[in-house]
């Protein structure tokens, strides 16, 4: 038996089974209308919360990634994007390491790099704290062992192997890191609705074991696959 490296997850918390919440939201993102000023977003999708409560948005149509510290009122661009605050890209929609092209979803490591899954560039990115320009850690176009088509979810796990939902193959996707070929660890068989298949597969995520759970868009139910 191999030792198992369980992908980092968001803060573990522990929440009262009969635990209940306020039915009046706080807006800690945006609200100011639809736009690309500092203040605003444009159709988010993918977010992701750190332990000091920071907050990554994926803002998909203006081609970024925002940072909110938490009590800001304006984000600070960290991928992607134009506008005010921007410390990487700054460079509009497009396929150069400096761009982005409909970012989906956003995962951050310990080292703050964020990762995201660009679904028209068909790529999973990596920019690192402070840089001017992604690397990508997977993907390309098409269906091959080495390509992704329309990614969506992402997970990194402590050896910076990338975990990602291949929403136009029907499958689940791994990169170990550095690598320049991807293996495919939940195949899907042709999309369906039978257990040993997927249709749209769009979130993924691990528990504290390394059960991986995956959300079909278009068999609107969530699997569970054990691991071996």
């Amino acid at each position: 038996m191999y030792s198992k490296v369980i992908p980092l997850r968001g803060s573990s918390i522990d929440i009262h089974p009969n635990a209940r919440w306020q039915q009046n939201g706080l807006i800690i993102a945006g609200g100011n209308g639809k736009g690309n000023g500092i203040n605003q977003l444009s159709n988010p999708l993918g977010l992701y919360v750190d332990e000091d409560q920071t907050i990554y948005v994926a803002d998909q149509y203006n081609h970024r990634i925002v940072e909110w510290k938490w009590g800001a009122t304006s984000g600070q661009v960290v991928a992607g994007g134009n506008g005010q605050g921007i410390v990487a890209g700054g460079n509009g929609k497009g396929n150069r390491l400096d761009q982005l092209d409909y970012p989906r979803y956003v995962f951050i490591d310990r080292d703050h790099s964020v990762y995201l899954s660009e679904y028209e560039n068909r790529r999973v990115m990596k920019w690192e704290k402070g840089a001017k320009q992604g690397i990508v850690v997977a993907g390309g176009q098409g269906q091959s062992l080495i390509e992704l088509n329309k990614p969506e979810g992402v997970v990194v796990d402590q050896l910076g192997t990338v975990y990602v939902t291949d929403y136009g193959n029907h499958r689940i996707m791994r990169w170990p890191k550095g690598a320049t070929q991807g293996s495919v660890i939940i195949d899907g068989n042709g999309y369906g609705a039978q257990s040993n298949q997927l249709n749209g597969p769009v979130g993924l995520s691990f528990d504290r074991h390394g059960n991986l759970c995956v959300a079909e868009f278009g068999n609107d139910r969530v699997q569970k696959f054990n691991i071996e």
